[in-house]
């Protein structure tokens, strides 16, 4: 298993950025695909960004596509998303995850029930 906390939410304008940081401790993070989703109030928890273990290949969803940016650093274990532009509709609680999947599109499509790492979440206010 991989333990992951989060780092970095806050409360920006519309417009403005953030960056979301989070930090991974186990034997296992260097083989696992890491990814970031999100929760809104009354919403159910949806996909945002992921990025495979050797962190060549990043995958996103289309509403954060050329918005955010996600990046790992594996020598120090972490995971960044750098969400620039950012929008009232991206107001969520943000969760970074981790899964022994092989791709960064893996990260979207299984089933979240899949995933058994989570963080604890960091809150993201966008005010218009």
């Amino acid at each position: 298993q991989v333990q992951l906390v989060e780092s970095g939410g806050g409360l920006v304008q519309t417009g403005g950025s953030l960056r979301l940081s989070c930090a991974a401790s186990g034997d296992t993070f260097s083989t696992y695909a890491m990814g970031w989703f999100r929760q809104a109030p009354g919403k159910e928890r949806e996909f945002v960004a992921a990025i495979k273990r050797s962190a060549i290949s990043t995958y996103y969803a289309d509403s954060v596509q050329g918005r955010f940016t996600i990046s790992r650093a594996s020598t120090k274990n972490l995971v960044y998303l750098q969400m620039n532009s950012l929008k009232p509709e991206d107001t969520a609680v943000y969760y970074c995850a981790a899964a022994p999947v092989p791709t960064a599109r893996a990260m979207a499509v299984i089933p979240q029930g899949q995933i058994v790492d989570w963080g604890q979440g960091t809150q993201v206010t966008v005010s218009s």
